[in-house]
This record gives C-alpha cells, sequence and structure tokens, in this order.
C-alpha cells in the first residue's frame, strides 16, 4: 500500500517557515480541491494521479519519497508481477 506523508510534511513546512496554513491555503496554491486534499489527508489507502503528486511536491518543495511510502501489504503478502 501507498501512504501518503502529507501531515507531515504540512508540519515541517510549518516549522520552517515559521507560519500556519490550513488545507484551504494549500488547495488555493495547488488548484487541487480541499476534498481531495482532505481524503490524501484522512483517508488510508487513497489513490490519485501523478498531477496531483507533481504540484504537492512543487508547493512543499519536496520529492515524491518525502511526500509518499510503501508499506508492506497488511496481510503480509507480498504481490509479485509475472
Amino acid at each position: 500500500m501507498i501512504r501518503f506523508k502529507l501531515g507531515e510534511v504540512m508540519e515541517k513546512k510549518r516549522f520552517a517557515d515559521g507560519k500556519r496554513f490550513s488545507i484551504t491555503d494549500i488547495a488555493a496554491a495547488t488548484g487541487l480541491s480541499r476534498v481531495t486534499l482532505s481524503k490524501i489527508l484522512n483517508q488510508k489507502g487513497y489513490g490519485t494521479g501523478t498531477e496531483t503528486i507533481d504540484r504537492l511536491c512543487q508547493f512543499f518543495g519536496c520529492r515524491v519519497e518525502d511526500l509518499l511510502e510503501h508499506l508492506p501489504d497488511e496481510r503480509g503478502q507480498s504481490v509479485t508481477s509475472s
């Protein structure tokens, strides 16, 4: 499963910039909807496209791996390709 680390990245930016901002601020700056950002932040296993990831990376000045992480399958099974 891919997990978004949006909350962690937001906290790092808040600390680095010394100011607070909200999902509404991110939405306004990136053109992403508040609903999408809320789902990324709160819904486990939410999937989104590369354009969204790109916009978030641009806003936060981070790399993809700062925003996402891969977690092994919760059942302990790995997925194999043919």
